[in-house]
């Protein structure tokens, strides 16, 4: 079974993709920046932005019946390598306790008002 979930982004539809896939116990969160949905805005502090990440995240793993718990993969990807000691702190109250295989590029994004944007990838524990 294949469930699409949106936040209602209007990226989302422009540009053709889905917030999150879930296909069976997978769960394939798309790289999400740090805007605010409510407001169409980015924040300005990296710090802000990784929060909001997260939050987008776990809300559309919830959409799809799944938890940040279930999270065995993430992709961080950040614009300046100055940025590492500031989210390392920010992922690890997210997944400290989780672990999921990680990796962490420093990259140029889409557009210059992000700094950090993360995709993850999910499957639904069976215990």
């Amino acid at each position: 079974m294949r469930k699409l979930i949106s936040t209602g982004s209007p990226f989302e539809k422009a540009a053709g993709y889905s917030r999150a896939v879930v296909q069976g116990d997978w769960c394939f969160v798309s790289g999400t920046t740090g805007y605010n949905y409510a407001t169409m805005s980015m924040p300005e502090t990296v710090e802000t932005q990784t929060r909001n990440c997260l939050a987008t995240i776990a809300k559309a793993l919830q959409d799809g019946g799944f938890e940040m718990a279930d999270v065995v993969r993430a992709h961080y990807y950040i614009t300046d390598a100055t940025f590492v000691d500031i989210v390392f702190p920010i992922l690890g109250e997210a997944f400290g306790e989780i672990r999921p295989a990680a990796t962490m590029i420093v990259c140029q994004l889409n557009k210059p008002e992000m700094k950090i944007e993360i995709e993850v990838t999910a499957l639904k524990r069976t215990a």
